[in-house]
């Protein structure tokens, strides 16, 4: 009889610890998830990064209490991952979509007279509209609809400690490479076009373009981390 109420017991505990667990990650990722969005807007992300780091602070206080929850390393590829897609989808999509409207000629116009002349001069001279930098809107083609989308998609179902969530930003943090790579070489080749009287030129695009080595930062852990800590 007491070995029965011992292990009733144990078993209470143990839903006790898991309960609190999940609750203290998900208030944790309230504050995230609310800060990941603003930061993914650009235009908010000063409001976005206290909120994250709130959430973060919460996710830690968690772990130090003892209670399982999210990896760290974890919560931060999945999160940058996330905000990186979500920054490129949108400043694209403006340029793709909406580029005749008054937030994109002005956000759009105001950041290529500081660093892209592709987004200042001769915008919305082209058939597509948008930016005139040539490559740009076959970039935005490729990789707005497709890689962007999947990476969020896949840093979702990483965060959710899933299998597939941690295969598939493993082959997006590939196509990111290849992204990364083949954008340098656009800007590189088509140089004066893209830097030729803009206020900050190639050290200011440097300054910005360095934060798009996401993939190369996550890639070591993630073909490093064990697998099994991820559910099917």
């Amino acid at each position: 009889m007491s070995e029965l109420t011992t292990s009733m017991s144990g078993m209470n505990a143990l839903g006790t610890h898991d309960e609190r667990s999940r609750q203290a990650q998900w208030q944790a990722d309230k504050w995230m998830m609310s800060g990941a969005l603003f930061l993914g807007s650009a235009v908010f992300g000063i409001i976005g990064l206290p909120l994250f780091l709130r959430g973060l602070a919460l996710q830690l206080k968690a772990q130090r209490a003892g209670l399982t929850v999210r990896p760290m390393m974890v919560t931060l590829i999945g999160y940058l991952v996330a905000v990186d897609a979500a920054l490129n989808s949108i400043g694209w999509a403006l340029d793709m979509v909406a580029h005749h409207t008054l937030l994109a000629r002005v956000f759009l116009m105001a950041w290529g007279n500081m660093f892209d002349a592709g987004y200042f001069w001769h915008y919305n001279e082209l058939w597509i509209g948008g930016a005139s930098a040539p490559g740009e809107k076959a970039w935005e083609i490729a990789l707005l609809p497709l890689v962007f989308s999947m990476r969020i998609a896949a840093a979702i179902g990483f965060l959710q400690m899933k299998r597939w969530g941690h295969q598939w930003l493993v082959i997006t943090c590939w196509f990111g490479v290849v992204a990364w790579t083949g954008y340098i070489a656009n800007m590189t080749i088509f140089a004066d076009v893209r830097y030729t009287g803009v206020v900050f030129p190639v050290i200011g695009w440097w300054l910005y373009d360095i934060f798009y080595i996401t993939p190369f930062l996550a890639l070591p852990y993630l073909h490093s981390v064990n697998r099994e800590i991820f559910s099917h």
